[in-house]
């Protein structure tokens, strides 16, 4: 088995640090993370402190399976959301999108056969289709944190929760 993980462009510390050999997260000015991720369609892969290269993280999987860490654009990953929906009938996230994008460019460019089996995770299969014709309710979050919060102030705040 062989682990290859993607990242949506511009937002991509693990890919560079992958490219980089670097278990340590290379130096990303927080003012352009914040504006790479906000590029990207893909918000829940713009995890600026992933567990990466961590004992046991993604640096130590990658490394034991001899994986890859790929990148794919908004266009791609549009593309390849479109396909799927095409060829199998159902909408699906845009991470699935990004995942979808590099497993295309894997094979078209030979890294990964086409009779290969491949275990692709696809998330959000028909969130659209399920919201077609209902009403929707978008909540909105009773705290939100900044950056830097301080640990005992959300402590207290989630032990208030259950108080």
């Amino acid at each position: 088995m062989k682990l290859i993980v993607s990242q949506n462009a511009p937002f991509v510390p693990m890919y560079d640090a992958w490219r980089a050999d670097s278990r340590v997260m290379l130096p990303y000015d927080d003012d352009k993370a914040r504006r790479d991720a906000e590029i990207i369609d893909a918000k829940v892969l713009s995890n600026r402190r992933p567990p990466y290269g961590i004992a046991g993280g993604l640096y130590d999987a990658l490394k034991a399976t001899g994986g890859d860490v790929m990148v794919a654009t908004n266009p791609q990953a549009r593309r390849a959301r479109a396909l799927f929906r095409e060829l199998e009938g159902v909408d699906i996230y845009s991470a699935a999108g990004v995942a979808t994008a590099s497993l295309i460019k894997c094979v078209e460019s030979g890294r990964i056969a086409k009779d290969a089996v491949v275990m692709l995770n696809i998330t959000g299969g028909g969130e659209e289709l399920f919201q077609a014709g209902r009403r929707m309710w978008y909540l909105k979050p009773s705290r939100v944190f900044p950056l830097a919060a301080e640990p005992v102030a959300v402590a207290e705040a989630v032990e208030a929760l259950f108080a």
